[in-house]
């Protein structure tokens, strides 16, 4: 950057932003890609060829409309949306956690969280100039119960973000803490459900029960990773004040029709994810018996696990043509962790190996 580009941007653009790391995306060409969460499974041959020729047919001199409201519908009926209760799509979850975080923005409140946690809601409390609360979990990454109560009274938080299952620690956590959380919290509670797919519960029970929850998933990890589609569900009321804040025509008609394809085909990505559920419980075994390798319970589509030496054991899984993501950076707590992605059978298999042979160069 050039010294009097520099000084122009020094003047107009806010230096918390001048200061910050861009969301870091790992190069992956050639590599058994298990580091994001993605689904590994592409659609048969049969299913990819008619989706391409819906897709053909899409309307693309025209904005999105009633297209978007079919699916909005569709997601509704899919997720069991409870009576009383509304949707609202988001360019993934990403777009609803930064509009939230905008709704929210009063001069004085708080945003609270989980540490470790998904670092979109710390990051999108700071920009929008509210503060951040992050509370830690307990060693063995469950929620410290008395800790969360107490920063709720304290801080009296206008919004709590409790991810069920966490990333990346890939746990569900305790119910009856979860539901003393929200029977204390003053604001808006939303339950982030990105791995639903993966998990033995889920919080419609709690969206039905209390007003000022909310639902939120995504499906990326249903399988359309690259198609962005996030929802959001609450009760009327509040996705109406939230929704005001949504850009026109945030999801494109290519992402609408794919996703109303999925849909039309929820049975292929429940078998998807039926293999996934099955290839954890096999990966969970053999990292439990590898000398060193500390596994960490999953209920998602991930595995974190604690090895000797994190940035060897990354490294030499990298260079035998494995990628997956250290997070021993992110939190204390995470020290000397690894985040790895349930990929398919022949993709763990070759994961294992990398992790064997590179435990052995220690």
């Amino acid at each position: 950057m050039t010294a009097p580009l520099a000084d122009r941007l020094s003047k107009v653009l806010r230096a918390d932003v001048m200061g910050l790391h861009g969301y870091a995306v790992q190069p992956s060409a050639g590599m058994v890609k298990v580091d994001t969460m993605e689904n590994p499974f592409s659609l048969p041959p049969a299913l990819q060829k008619a989706l391409g020729e819906r897709l053909g047919s899409v309307p693309l001199n025209r904005y999105p409309a009633e297209r978007g409201d079919v699916l909005k519908a569709e997601l509704a009926r899919h997720a069991q949306m409870p009576e009383g209760c509304d949707i609202m799509l988001g360019n993934g979850s990403d777009e609803l956690i930064s509009l939230l975080t905008l709704a929210c923005d009063v001069p004085g409140n708080v945003v609270m969280a989980p540490l470790p946690g998904f670092v979109m809601y710390e990051l999108s409390a700071r920009l929008q100039g509210l503060k951040f609360v992050g509370v830690p979990t307990t060693p063995s990454f469950e929620l410290d119960g008395p800790a969360m109560l107490a920063a709720v009274r304290e801080h009296q938080p206008a919004l709590v973000w409790l991810a069920y299952p966490n990333n990346p620690t890939a746990n569900l956590w305790d119910d009856d803490i979860i539901d003393a959380i929200i029977e204390a919290a003053p604001g808006l509670v939303v339950m982030d459900e990105a791995y639903q797919p993966f998990a033995s519960r889920d919080s419609l029970a709690r969206l039905q029960r209390h007003e000022h929850v909310l639902l939120m998933r995504t499906m990326s990890k249903f399988g359309l990773a690259g198609v962005r589609i996030g929802y959001l569900i609450g009760r009327q009321a509040v996705i109406a004040e939230v929704d005001k804040l949504r850009p026109p025509f945030n999801i494109s008609v290519l992402n609408a029709e794919a996703a109303l394809f999925a849909l039309e085909h929820v049975e292929e990505y429940e078998a998807q994810a039926a293999i996934i559920r099955s290839e954890r419980a096999r990966l969970m075994t053999e990292l439990q018996a590898l000398d060193g390798v500390q596994p960490f319970p999953s209920e998602a589509n991930m595995i974190l696990a604690r090895v000797p030496d994190v940035a060897k054991v990354f490294a030499g899984m990298k260079a035998r043509g494995v990628l997956i993501k250290n997070v021993s950076g992110l939190h204390p707590l995470l020290a000397r962790c690894l985040r790895i992605t349930v990929g398919t059978p022949e993709e763990n298999t070759q994961m294992l190996a990398a992790l064997r042979a590179a435990l052995q160069d220690l």
